[in-house]
């Protein structure tokens, strides 16, 4: 089962599953960085009729995606289960039911093959994705890990070894998007739609606060910013009159992601951590990454992204993380069950 490579590590062929949310994915990854494989089937088009995602439909459409979408990740890398040394899954934080169809297909696969099995944190294995973008990239570094549920800055001190700086009080990131998209009439994902609506409007056109924490100065809050956008909405409409959508869009989009970079760069600063990362869904967004890239070259920073189609939920993520878990010890056995929460740190 796999070798010792030249650095002294093992080589290893990972088939990683993910299904924390909406997206039922596998992939197969070679040592932590290159993907043979990676399949993704989403549920965004039944998800968008209500909104925002239903977990029990969730969960049953990955139980129907599961089986499939793993052969397909197999036959795409041109393998067989005899060609893999270990089995990786997304274990927490997610939708409960959504998790348990990965961690319980996962335990199956290990139980019949004797392969290791590998439990993942699903915000570890976003960040992670950056390692398949950037071949060169290692810890240390401070990554601003930006989605639908969390928004943290994380100082990645080794693979498996985090400390949070500072986080969201209470709503994430792209949770404000999303609500605030939907409120003036973008289909499910909203943060996406506001984003491109975004990109062709004035984002001087509507004020809009920017949430500071005087007793934490990393730590986010959003849900203020995201109620005075809801009732500048509100009264607009109820003075009969209408949202510039794209203005609105621009100006809104402006607010949430110069919180995100206003805190992330002052950590930055005060760490004296010169190599930054961003990861999750919200890293996708043109200004987060426009911004970022501006104020890093200014600073002298080094900045590493995740190409766009790793910033969403995938399983070359979670084949990525898995190596160094592996690496680590981190191996579970078959009592592993999910967990809807869990901090990155463990």
């Amino acid at each position: 089962m796999g070798s010792i490579n030249e650095n002294n590590e093992k080589d290893m062929k990972i088939l990683a599953i993910e299904s924390s949310c909406d997206e039922t994915a596998a992939a197969v990854v070679e040592n932590g960085r290159r993907v043979l494989s990676n399949v993704v089937v989403s549920q965004i088009e039944e998800h968008k009729l209500y909104g925002g995602v239903v977990p029990e439909i969730a969960s049953r459409r990955h139980v129907e995606a599961i089986n499939v979408v793993v052969d397909e990740a197999l036959d795409r890398a041109g393998l067989t289960l005899n060609g893999i040394d270990a089995v990786a899954v997304t274990y927490a934080p997610g939708l409960i039911g959504a998790l348990l169809v990965g961690v319980n297909f996962a335990k199956g696969l290990s139980y019949a093959t004797g392969l290791p099995l590998i439990p993942v944190h699903h915000l570890r294995s976003h960040i992670a994705a950056n390692y398949i973008s950037n071949p060169t990239l290692k810890p240390p570094f401070l990554c601003l890990v930006v989605s639908g549920g969390h928004s943290h800055i994380v100082y990645v001190e080794d693979y498996t070894k985090m400390r949070i700086i500072g986080k969201t009080r209470d709503d994430a990131a792209g949770e404000a998007f999303d609500k605030v998209a939907r409120t003036i009439g973008m289909p499910y994902p909203g943060g996406v739609n506001l984003d491109k609506k975004a990109e062709l409007g004035n984002d001087d056109a509507y004020q809009l606060p920017r949430p500071k924490l005087a007793d934490s100065p990393y730590d986010f809050s959003f849900s203020g910013l995201k109620t005075a956008a809801l009732n500048l909405i509100h009264n607009t409409e109820q003075r009969g009159e209408k949202i510039a959508v794209e203005d609105f869009s621009a100006s809104y989009r402006k607010a949430v992601i110069g919180c995100l970079t206003d805190n992330f760069i002052k950590a930055a600063d005060d760490l004296d951590c010169s190599r930054l990362v961003i990861a999750g869904g919200v890293s996708a967004n043109t200004l987060l990454r426009r911004d970022l890239t501006r104020i890093c070259t200014e600073r002298g920073y080094e900045l590493f992204m995740p190409e766009l189609k790793y910033c969403g939920d995938n399983g070359a993520m979670v084949g990525a993380q898995a190596y160094y878990e592996y690496l680590k010890g981190n191996i579970a056995n078959l009592s592993l069950n999910a967990a809807a929460t869990m901090s990155i740190e463990k």
